[in-house]
């Protein structure tokens, strides 16, 4: 699974992973500095021995001349140029030496040293052991130089190096993993509050659940409480919009009722209450959008529009087909359905010739509404015309406000959804509502 540079996960995994890194890759050479130590010590007590036992066992012959005692009895100092090599001198001049130099001597260093790089005969790396000595009634400058050879020294800590270091990978795997599989869970409560969120918006429940960890419960708290708050504005909103249309239009049907029949007024009566309707319906949509936590199914509300059409209906001796899933359900309110369907019904039984055919499907999130009748339709050009509100393209037909589907629209649009008008294969108009549904 490839993570985005922003999400929470990649930046804590890869945090761990990077601070894991430098603390594996200073421990490593830690121990690797620890190691070295280690062994070179180990070589130099070696040849500290050697030289020691060498100095020991050195004598000065009648002559005066630099004789050595007992030799090490170690076999690697007889072995031909094998590195280790022991040299004991006179005044700057060799006079006893290992097998192993052959006709060759060491060069001593300036100084006394210990674990001091050299030069061997042959070129090759070495460590050095140098110690400067004197011998009762003796005032000759002694030395003894004792070497052994560094690749022995980087073949054995190769040799530890390896394993530390397949050692530390392993753990490092570990410790990724270990890390991965703590962010995993230390955000399942995060991804677990998304999908309560989004139940929410899908309108499968209401509120959110407390989660388990303590962390998340204020912010729990305070969705639950936004979403409260946006049900009582809401109820505040559809309380006031109501009031303003009882006390606009209650004085407006007075003053019609109040001319007589044949006034040029109600004409424009009828123009103002077409208005007065439009914004009061549009403040209603407008103030209330989508209300988060809602389901509404399809099927009872189709029955109760056809039921209030019935009369409608069957006087043009309209027939219905029904083609809709009793599992489809709007995500909103069953008021905002209502009056979305409900006004392209009307308009399909006010212009249906015979049949009138509503249809729903899921698809995903969405839920796709087909509104159909085999009336006289209209012209692709008219659609657009069609939803632009007050306008009417049927002054002759039955009675409207040229309100209906522009209201449509725009509530439909305030839920994340649309309206469009198409020709239906019944011959009249087809009007395809899409809002938010419930995934099934």
């Amino acid at each position: 699974m490839i993570l985005p540079r922003d999400s929470i996960r990649a930046r804590l995994i890869g945090l761990g992973a990077a601070l894991t890194g430098v603390a594996l890759l200073a421990g490593y050479l830690a121990l690797a500095a620890i190691l070295e130590d280690f062994v070179t010590g180990r070589f130099d007590a070696e040849t500290e021995a050697v030289a020691e036992a060498l100095i020991a066992g050195a004598s000065i012959d009648a002559g005066g001349r630099l004789i050595a005692g007992p030799v090490p009895a170690d076999p690697r100092f007889d072995r031909p140029l094998s590195g280790w090599f022991w040299q004991l001198s006179q005044d700057g001049t060799a006079m006893e030496k290992s097998p192993s130099l052959f006709d060759n001597v060491l060069k001593p260093p300036d100084a006394e040293v210990q674990g001091g790089r050299g030069i061997g005969p042959e070129g090759e790396a070495l460590r050095v052991t140098h110690h400067r000595f004197t011998l009762p009634d003796n005032g000759s400058a002694l030395a003894v130089t004792v070497t052994a050879p560094r690749a022995e020294i980087e073949a054995s800590l190769s040799r530890l190096r390896r394993p530390l270091a397949v050692s530390l990978a392993v753990l490092g795997l570990a410790l990724a993993l270990a890390s991965v599989l703590q962010v995993a869970a230390g955000l399942r409560s995060l991804d677990r509050l998304g999908r309560d969120i989004r139940a929410i918006r899908a309108g499968r429940t209401e509120t959110l659940p407390l989660p388990a960890v303590a962390e998340l419960r204020p912010v729990a708290a305070e969705i639950n409480a936004l979403l409260e708050q946006n049900r009582a504005v809401l109820a505040r909103s559809r309380e006031h919009v109501g009031n303003l249309a009882h006390s606009l239009k209650t004085p407006l049907a007075a003053l019609d009722n109040a001319l007589p029949a044949e006034h040029p007024g109600h004409a424009l009566i009828a123009r103002m209450d077409r208005q007065i309707g439009w914004h009061l319906r549009r403040a209603r949509s407008s103030a209330a959008p989508r209300l988060l936590g809602q389901r509404t199914p399809l099927a009872p509300v189709v029955d109760d529009i056809l039921l209030v059409l019935r009369g409608p209906i069957l006087d043009a001796g309209l027939a219905v087909d029904l083609a809709i899933s009793p599992a489809a359900a709007f995500a909103g309110e069953r008021q905002d359905l209502e009056e979305m369907l409900g006004n392209l019904v009307e308009n399909a039984v006010k212009w249906a010739g015979s049949r009138i055919r509503l249809s729903a499907r899921a698809e995903g999130e969405s839920l796709r509404l087909l509104i159909e009748d085999d009336g006289p339709g209209m012209s692709a050009e008219d659609h657009a015309l069609a939803l632009t509100r007050g306008a009417r393209l049927d002054e002759a037909g039955p009675p409207g406000a040229g309100l209906g589907l522009a209201i449509v629209a725009d509530l439909a649009a305030l839920h994340g959804g649309g309206l469009a008008l198409e020709r239906s294969d019944l011959g009249g108009l087809r009007a395809v509502l899409r809002l938010p549904g419930i995934p099934v």
